[in-house]
C-alpha cells in the first residue's frame, strides 16, 4: 500500500498543487507587483515604486480603519469566546433539550452575511429610531451594532468547539478534584480550563482573523456613514479601490497588501501558539 501511495501520489497531488499555484500564489505575485504601480487594468500597469504605500500610510481614513478594526476585534475576541465557552460549558451539563439548544445556537453561522448584515440594521434601527437615531448617526452606533451582529452570528460555531472540547475532559479527574473537595470555581479554573487551553487558542484566533476580515457584514450595516468612521480595513479596501477614479487603485492594492501581512502575521503567530512553540 505504501508503495502505491508513493507512485500515484504525484498524479493526486499534481491537479491540486497547479489549482494553488494558479488560484492563489500567481495572482498573489500579480497583486503585490501592482501595489507598486499606476494602473487602470492589470495590462496598462506603470512601476511608480514606493508611492502607493507611502500614500496608503498617509491615509487617515485607512489608518483609522486600522484602529478601529484592532478594537472591534478585541472587544469581539473576548465577548464571543466567553459567552460561546459560557453556554457550551451550559449545554454539557445533564440538562433536557441540550441537543436542540446546540441547534438553535449554530444556525445563525449558517446565514449569508450581506442577507445577516440587512436583517441586524432593520432591527437596530428600528429599536434606535425610539429616540431618532440611526446606525450611521455615529460611529459609536455602528460599532456596537457591528458587535451584537458578529456575536449573534459566532457564538454558535465557537460553542461547538468549545463542547468538543470540554467532551474530552476525563469525568473520573472531575469526580477526584470533586471528592477532594474543589468547588464548582476550583474546578472551572484548575481542571476545566486548563485542559481546553488548546480549544480555546483555536477558537481566539478564528475570531481574531474573522473581526479583521469582516466586510459583508460592515458593507450591509453600516452603509452609508458619511465620515467613514465605522468602516473596517476590508470595506476601506474595497472603497478605494472601486469607489474612487482609477488613479487609487495602487493605493488600494498597497492597502490590499498591508492588510494581508496583517493577516500572514496573526496566522504565524496561531501556528506557534497551536504547535506548542509560543510556551518556550
Amino acid at each position: 500500500m505504501e508503495k502505491t501511495l508513493k507512485k500515484y501520489f504525484p498524479i493526486f497531488a499534481l491537479p491540486t498543487a497547479a489549482a494553488f499555484v494558479i488560484g492563489f500564489v500567481v495572482p498573489f505575485i500579480l497583486a503585490v507587483y501592482l501595489s507598486f504601480c499606476s494602473f487602470t487594468t492589470v495590462t496598462d500597469a506603470k512601476f511608480t515604486g514606493i508611492t502607493n504605500y507611502i500614500k496608503a500610510l498617509q491615509d487617515s481614513t485607512f489608518m483609522h480603519s486600522v484602529f478601529f478594526s484592532a478594537l472591534f476585534t478585541i472587544v469581539t475576541v473576548v465577548l464571543i469566546n466567553v459567552l460561546a465557552f459560557a453556554v457550551a460549558l451550559c449545554l454539557t451539563q445533564k440538562i433536557k433539550g441540550t441537543n436542540l439548544f446546540r441547534t438553535v445556537f449554530f444556525m445563525p453561522n449558517l446565514i449569508g452575511g450581506i442577507v445577516l448584515g440587512y436583517v441586524w440594521q432593520l432591527l437596530l434601527n428600528g429599536v434606535l429610531a425610539y429616540w431618532g437615531r440611526t446606525l450611521t448617526y455615529s460611529s459609536a452606533y455602528g460599532f456596537w451594532g457591528l458587535v451584537i451582529l458578529l456575536c449573534w452570528q459566532q457564538v454558535g460555531y465557537m460553542m461547538i468547539l468549545y463542547i468538543a472540547g470540554l467532551q474530552n475532559i476525563s469525568t473520573d479527574m472531575l469526580e477526584a478534584a470533586e471528592v477532594d473537595g474543589a468547588n464548582a470555581v476550583q474546578r472551572l479554573f484548575r481542571i476545566i480550563i486548563p485542559t481546553v487551553r488548546p480549544t480555546i487558542v483555536i477558537c481566539t484566533f478564528m475570531t481574531l482573523t474573522n473581526g479583521f476580515k469582516l466586510f459583508d457584514q460592515n458593507l450591509a450595516l453600516t452603509a452609508g456613514e458619511p465620515s467613514h468612521g465605522t468602516e473596517m480595513v476590508a470595506l476601506n479596501i474595497y472603497n478605494t479601490f472601486y469607489g474612487s477614479t482609477s488613479v487609487f487603485r495602487g493605493v488600494g492594492q498597497a492597502k490590499a497588501v498591508i492588510f494581508a501581512l496583517i493577516l500572514a502575521a496573526i496566522g504565524i503567530l496561531q501556528m506557534r501558539l497551536t504547535s506548542g512553540k509560543g510556551d518556550n
